[in-house]
């Protein structure tokens, strides 16, 4: 077990020894070892003691708050890294601009190739996407190959946008009509894939500030992102090459019949949410792919770490181009 996902009205959770001991109306109703865990997520109406808050904290666990029917996160961290070299040469990046710009050229690659290998993937599995697939992969090839020479911030954000929708012009397609996921959409989502997307896109950035944190870095200083207030811009830079790893997921739950159309609400608002009883099954299968996010993460940021500390190249910042992602995509598919 690598994350414990509470969503669960009026529990209330106590230390007990070196495990997790779960309480309702007063009675016991379970126990959890905190040894295994990497995360803890928590929604609903849910009470903590401080004891248990502290041993998580010693045990240098991160605890994620979903808020609201909407699951805004709040992330309760660990101890921040020791090292303070690393914060102070990614002020220094930031501050670069033209050192900011090679950094922000290689995400957008990076999130670019992963996209095709995306497509190439969904193509494989899903014939009727070929065609549709052939266009949409030349655009993207291409599109990766300009983000090397693209002059700025601006312009590259541009093509980022760009490229992602060409990519979604291909991704609506491989989803049931009934869906009517016709575009990307958020803020709230409109349909039952753009809810999901969303969550896991939500729950993606929390793995991504708390790597990051874990690594000696700031969360809110990023390159392709800049410093906006309230926003971990480094974390946003850091989920988009990680993105197509969770359409994967998507996809998958749909196609399997994990979670149906009948699963999501809609609210007064308009926006489309999943209801608890898809939600214990989401949970029950994301960590899987959060998991393998996590492995990225804590591949890109020790790169990431020696390229700016130790003047060293940037090798093994993106998430693999060597066929593991394929292995990976198509599992999922």
């Amino acid at each position: 077990m690598a994350s414990l996902y509470v969503d669960r009205r009026g529990v209330t959770m106590r230390l007990d020894g070196d495990a997790i001991a779960f309480f309702e109306n007063g009675q016991r109703i379970g126990t959890v070892p905190i040894g295994p865990l990497e995360r803890v997520y928590l929604r609903g109406d849910i009470q903590l003691s401080s004891a248990l808050l502290g041993r998580l904290g010693h045990h240098g666990l991160a605890v994620v708050i979903l808020s609201g029917r909407r699951a805004e996160p709040s992330i309760m961290l660990p101890r921040p890294h020791n090292d303070a070299m690393t914060r102070s040469a990614q002020l220094r990046a930031a501050a670069d601009p033209q050192l900011a710009l090679g950094l922000a050229r290689r995400l957008v690659e990076g999130k670019i190739g992963a996209q095709r290998r995306m497509l190439t993937s969904l193509a494989q599995a899903r014939p009727a996407l070929q065609h549709d697939g052939r266009a949409a992969l030349a655009t993207l090839a291409r599109m990766g190959q300009h983000a090397r020479t693209k002059p700025d911030l601006a312009a590259l954000r541009g093509l980022e946008g760009a490229a992602s929708a060409a990519y979604f012009s291909v991704f609506t397609k491989a989803f049931a009509p009934s869906l009517q996921f016709t575009s990307r959409n958020r803020r709230p989502p409109r349909d039952p894939v753009n809810a999901l997307l969303s969550l896991s896109y939500t729950l993606l950035h929390a793995e991504a500030v708390v790597a990051a944190h874990g690594h000696g870095f700031d969360p809110f200083v990023g390159f392709l992102h800049g410093i906006d207030y309230g926003r971990e811009s480094l974390a946003c830079d850091l989920v988009e090459p990680l993105r197509p790893l969770m359409d994967a997921f998507v996809c998958r739950l749909f196609a399997e019949q994990t979670l149906r159309a009948r699963d999501f609400g809609i609210e007064k608002d308009g926006a489309c949410l999943l209801k608890k009883a898809g939600r214990q099954r989401f949970y029950a299968a994301v960590d899987g792919p959060l998991g393998e996010c996590r492995r990225r993460l804590d591949r890109m940021l020790p790169a990431l770490r020696r390229m700016l500390v130790q003047a060293e190249p940037l090798d093994g910042f993106l998430p693999d181009s060597d066929g593991n992602d394929d292995e990976t995509l198509s599992h999922q598919l």
